[in-house]
């Protein structure tokens, strides 16, 4: 990675903390500021042939590779039913497993296992055998984040943060968001996405309570953590990306990269961080290693591109369709090629 490029960002970043950044430790909300969460585009319909290939499926809301097992797993349903689809894209076989109700997010848990947020629950599932061990929750789970001793990180659709222990028992509740829609807990640093104030705020973990919080563009939706401890943010309604790192919460890059972005997934082994288009019916590749991001790739996708996802084993990338119009994957060596 480029660090001379990445330096230079971090002054610009470090400027803007004195703009943006508030006091955010407040015991209520009933002061902030919010607006209505932002939300994808409705997608055109295709004007191009979506890269790779595409295989059948129902609309699918969220993906994510689990990369102990190698399965991909996809939130959709059947018969209108919410299911977890555990896919196999080695051997291209999938099961379904049967969830309560549809869930907010997917997120990594501990090696070979998936945490699905639902209302009221935590679900644990085991993406060899498809086991599910629930842990319940007083509040709609929107987001839930596995930290690095094991406990769990989880946030309300109230603004509540939960802090547990590795069995789901709550140790601290941290109040002052008004949602608490995305969390990332890379690097040991708890960061929080709140859709309805368009923030992103830093936990304080000695004092358990909220830590230096900044704006995130104009609507804020998806954010991601990386390896070298980087959030990635999409402004779907400001047609941005954003990049931050904590300790202490900065902002060193943002850039327009087209109509409506919202689902996020880097990939490691190219250093390449990919953002869907939902406004263009795209995906498109960034390298964040220079002072400003540069377009690595761009490639047309299945329609209403919500939910994407890069196999950590093979480089492939997958990207869902909300609308029910397939499964795309687009191999690693076919983004290599340009194709």
């Amino acid at each position: 990675m480029r660090r001379r490029g990445w330096i230079r960002s971090a002054l610009v970043g470090a400027a803007a903390v004195t703009l943006l950044a508030g006091c955010s430790s407040q015991e209520n909300n009933s002061d902030n500021v919010t607006r209505e969460p932002a939300a994808p585009a409705a997608a055109p319909a295709l004007t191009a042939t979506p890269a790779g290939q595409v295989s059948p499926s129902t609309a699918i809301t969220a993906l994510i590779s689990e990369p102990a097992t190698g399965k991909v797993a996809a939130a959709t349903t059947v018969d209108g039913k919410a299911v977890l689809r555990l896919l196999d894209p080695a051997t291209g076989k999938s099961s379904d497993i049967a969830l309560p109700a549809a869930p907010a997010s997917l997120s990594l848990g501990k090696p070979g296992e998936i945490l699905a947020a639902e209302p009221a629950t935590v679900l644990r599932v085991d993406a060899a055998s498809g086991a599910i061990t629930p842990i319940k929750v007083d509040g709609d789970v929107h987001a839930v984040a596995l930290r690095a001793d094991g406990s769990l990180v989880i946030g309300l659709a109230n603004g509540k943060v939960l802090l547990t222990d590795a069995e789901g028992a709550v140790r601290h509740t941290i109040t002052g968001l008004s949602s608490a829609d995305a969390i990332d807990a890379s690097d040991d640093q708890v960061v929080v996405l709140d859709r309805r104030q368009t923030s992103i705020t830093q936990l304080d973990l000695r004092d358990n309570k909220l830590g230096l919080s900044l704006r995130t563009g104009d609507g804020a939706t998806s954010m991601i953590g990386d390896h070298f401890g980087r959030r990635l943010v999409a402004d779907t309604a400001g047609a941005e990306l954003l990049v931050y790192t904590a300790e202490p919460l900065v902002l060193h890059q943002r850039f327009p990269v087209g109509f409506s972005p919202y689902a996020l997934a880097y990939d490691q082994r190219s250093e390449t961080a990919w953002v869907t288009l939902t406004g263009s019916n795209e995906v498109v590749g960034f390298d964040l290693s220079t002072g400003i991001p540069v377009e690595v790739g761009r490639y047309p996708t299945v329609r209403q591109p919500n939910a994407v996802t890069i196999d950590s084993r093979t480089g492939d990338m997958f990207v869902g369709s909300a609308t029910g119009d397939g499964l795309q994957r687009i191999g690693a060596d076919q983004r290599k090629r340009g194709q």
